[in-house]
Order: C-alpha cells, then structure tokens, then sequence
C-alpha cells in the first residue's frame, strides 16, 4: 500500500492516524510505502527505510532488514501548506487560503512526481491519500487509473479549507475523490458534512464510516502503582529530552506534581480556540472548591496559549474585568478576527453575589493546582493517561473523530465530552458500558451552561463512591478496547482501496434521515 500523508507522524490528529494504520499493516505483513514531511522519521520503530529526493533522484536508506514500511520524504521546500496556522519545524507553515497559485502549483508538482518515482518503483496494489485536500489530488494526477485508492476524510481540511473557500478549493476536492474507490469518514456527521460540501449525489454510495482506532497494547488500565511508575518514568524522559523535544520548560515537573494524593483531570489536544479549553479552564475554580486535591493537567500546543495564559492570569487575581476582555477578543489572540467567545462570556456574566465571591475565592488556589505540559509525544499519553481520572473534550468545533476520548476510556479515564459531531457517536458508543444513572456524566451540552456542566459533571464522578467509580472504570475500558483496534482500521483501509465497500458500515443507516444539505457552517456557530 502506497499512503500519500503530507506532514507528520506524531502530534494529534491525521499523524497519529497514519502512524499508527502504517504500524498496524506492517505488523500485518504488508509492505507500507508512506509519503510524509516527518524529518524524523528514521527515528520510529516501524519505519525500516527512509527515502529522500536529491536532484529529482529518489535515494534510499536502509534503517533495518526486512524493509515492511519505507517512508519518503518529497521535496517540498520550506513551505508546508496546513489547515490550521502552527509552528512546525524546519518548516513555514501556511494555511492554505494565503498560498499564491505559484506556491501551490510548486506543492502539488512536487508531491506528484514523487509519488510517480514511488510508485514506479515499488508497484504498490492500493493507495491511500488522507484530507479532503491536496492528497487526493495528489494521488488523483500521480496514479489516477493504475492504482485503486481510498481516500481519509479527517475533517480539517474539510471544514477549515475546502468549505470556507469553495471557489479557490473545492476543485482540487473533487478531483481526488471523484476517482476514488471509497471514501472513509470517522463519524455520520463527517460524512454529512462532506456530502454537503462536495453537492456531489455519486459520492453517498462510496463512503463508508472508517473511525480510527487505539493502541490497545499500549492505552489500558493499570494499577495504581503501575500507574505511578509510568509517570515517573514519563517525567524522567522529559527530563532527558533536548530542545527540540517542543515541550514546555517545567513538563516533567508538572507530571511529577500530578504522582501525589488527589485525583487528576486532563485535557490533551491543540490549544486552539475551536478546542474550547477556556471552558474547562473556567470552569476548574467550580471543580477545585468541591474537590480541593484535583489536579488540572493541559497537554498541549497551538497558537492560543497566550490567550489561555491571559485568562488564567485573570481568573486566578480575580480580575474578571480582563477575563471578559479575552472572552471579547476571542480568535484574535490566536491570530484570527475578533470574535466573541459566547460561552464563555454567558458564564462570566452569570457570576453574581456570593457565587462571585465564592468563584473569586477559589480561583487561586484552583490555578496553583493546573499544570502545562506543552507538546507530549502520542506514545507519552499511554504512560500519562492511566494516572488519570477524568479526560475533558471540550471541543466548540466539529470533530470527525474523538479519538482521545476512545484512548482515554481503554484507559479506565471517563471521558466527558461536547454532545456534538464525532465526539457524540463516541460518547453513543460507549455509554451503554455504564450504568444509566452515570451515562449523563459523558457528555455536556455545546451551549451557555457549557462552563457548569463541565464542573457539574466532573465534581460528581470524583466524588462518586469509590467502588462504583472503579467498576465503571473496569467497564468503560472493556467496551473501548473491544470496540477499537489499528488491525481492524487497517483492514477496512484496505477494503476501502479495492472497492469491497460491502465490507464496510454505511455512513448512514438505510432508515435514517439525513441533514443533507443543511449548512454545518450554519449549525456550527463558534462558542
């Protein structure tokens, strides 16, 4: 199999997904042949090869004998083209909406021919090309017509390119899924939305849900002591880590503030807007004066850090003045336009009287116990997530997946999530492991009561009693890791590129009644 993946093999999202389907099919017996941006590549244990192009001329290295997955690295340039503004090393990163049609002519040329020179030379039988754009395009113009492939709608590129500007990119969309065998969405909302974009009635009868999976060897429940020493094992190789790890100074010492009495909350994702922690963040000081031993763990990066710092800043002097200004600005502190942050405004509105005064009072001591990690690798979260106790989702933004809640229950960790998107089919999935009374605790309305629902929710799992809270744990795990697994997403990848979509789940049940064509944008106002 031959994957067309433009960035990298570790952070969130589409490169943990194409790491992890190009482990789980060489594990397999397949032979994986893998186009990314990763410069570290060599570095991971499932890639065997890496090739790089010099002078047009396609050069490759052998890391170790027998070669199942090669990973090439087209040259591109410095210009790497991305859905959502970010720092990205040896590399300038550029949404796709301010790319000139030079500079993405000179994107497209590169990545095609190589993966013509690959494709020439190791023969692959399928292909895969993930994001709506510019992979399957890629692969549309590179192999179009010799090679069968599948294409891997994450969502990003979907929502954040494609849709917002139709005129400059829905083109290239059309062009890559339009010879595609099948069309692999993470969730029936995914599969909405993109049915809604492409206004393309042939594109309903080749997609087909293909959500992505766990690690489920490496996401599981632990002791408590086990625990523990994962994260103190955790700490260390932060301790170890150079510069260019991309961490936050201090990262192994928050972690080891979190190996002590007291449960621990976590929110692992980009620290962006669309994610929504200033809802988590605001409402910790709530969770704190019920819970007074929790912990609030952020893993994470992205442009709206500083903004989270100003809140922080702000809630914990109690200066609810500045909290509001940030709430006023809104996607302007992560580099986008002003626009008010609507749930949170509600909450900080709310805060009258002696609530007020409690929510100031508690705020510093709150904050003392909120700890920053920066960027941790994806395998760290398998070492992190079991000394947890909570995992919080607070997503304003639709998702295609929720593929950190799944990591998070094969853990024992309850993941409570926004009731929307990809997030609420998994939050659907899994509650019927719980008892009824405790299947409201996954999930918290997208709405003005966002803040206090979260804390609501959280304060009564840490304060349900002990043996409940473990059996539900126990049951939460079972359900996750017999639901999901990368061998299983790795065949369905499979069946997607030959076009034995029998094979697979309908995007949507036969008797189900579609939104087709309803606005997501409409639907998706920012919170």
């Amino acid at each position: 199999m031959l994957v067309f993946h433009g960035y990298l093999l570790r952070g969130t999202g589409s490169n943990i997904y194409t790491a992890s389907l190009a482990r789980a099919l060489r594990d397999l017996g397949h032979e994986v042949h893998l186009l990314c941006q990763d410069r570290r590549a060599a570095e991971l244990p499932f890639v065997d090869a890496v090739g790089t192009f010099e002078d047009g001329d396609l050069r490759t290295e052998v890391l170790r004998e027998p070669v199942r997955c090669s990973a090439y690295l087209p040259a591109i340039g410095r210009t790497l083209p991305v859905y959502v503004a970010d720092e990205y090393e040896g590399f300038d990163a550029v949404p796709f909406p301010e790319l000139d049609d030079e500079a993405l002519d000179r994107y497209l040329g590169a990545n095609v021919t190589a993966v013509r020179q690959v494709a020439e030379r190791a023969s692959p039988d399928v292909a895969l090309a993930n994001h709506a754009v510019m992979g399957p395009a890629v692969l549309a113009r590179a192999v179009g017509g010799e090679v069968p492939y599948a294409v891997k709608i994450h969502g990003s590129a979907l929502e954040y390119t494609v849709r917002p500007h139709p005129d400059r990119f829905l083109a290239f969309a059309r062009e890559g899924l339009a010879a595609a065998e099948g069309v692999l969405v993470g969730s029936r909302h995914t599969a909405e939305s993109l049915w809604s974009v492409m206004a393309d009635p042939s594109l309903r009868d080749r997609t087909r849900l293909g959500p992505p999976g766990v690690d489920v060897r490496a996401f599981s429940r632990r002791s408590s002591a086990d625990a523990a020493r994962g994260l103190s094992e955790l700490a260390a190789r932060l301790d170890a880590r150079t510069a260019a790890w991309g961490g936050e100074v201090g990262a192994a010492a928050a972690l080891r503030a979190l190996d002590s009495s007291g449960p621990t909350i976590v929110y692992v994702g980009k620290l962006i807007v669309s994610k929504g922690v200033d809802l988590l963040l605001a409402a910790w000081p709530l969770v704190a004066a019920r819970v007074p031993a929790a912990r609030l763990c952020v893993v994470g990066f992205g442009t709206y850090r500083e903004g989270l710092d100003r809140l922080v800043a702000a809630l914990r002097e109690g200066d609810l003045h500045a909290a509001r200004e940030v709430a006023a600005r809104g996607r302007e502190l992560e580099g986008g336009a002003t626009g008010e942050l609507a749930y949170l405004m509600s909450f900080l509105d709310s805060l009258t009287g002696s609530e007020h005064a409690a929510y100031v009072g508690a705020a510093p001591a709150a904050f003392a116990r909120l700890h920053f990690t920066g960027r941790l690798e994806h395998a760290d979260l398998a070492d992190l997530l079991p000394a947890c106790d909570a995992q919080v989702v607070p997503s304003t933004f639709p998702e295609a997946f929720g593929m950190v809640a799944a990591e998070a229950a094969c853990c024992g960790v309850l993941p409570i999530s926004a009731a929307h998107s990809g997030l609420a089919e998994v939050t659907a999935s899994l509650a019927p492991a719980v008892e009824p009374d405790l299947r409201p605790l996954l999930s918290f309305d997208r709405g003005p009561e966002a803040v206090r629902q979260i804390a609501d929710k959280l304060v009564k799992w840490l304060l349900l009693e002990p043996s409940r809270r473990a059996r539900a744990a126990a049951a939460l795990s079972d359900s996750a890791r017999a639901r999901y697994s990368w061998e299983s997403v790795a065949e369905g990848v499979l069946a997607a590129a030959e076009g034995r979509l029998s094979a697979l789940p309908e995007a949507l049940p036969p008797d189900s009644s579609s939104r087709f064509g309803e606005s997501p944008r409409r639907r998706w106002r920012s919170g």
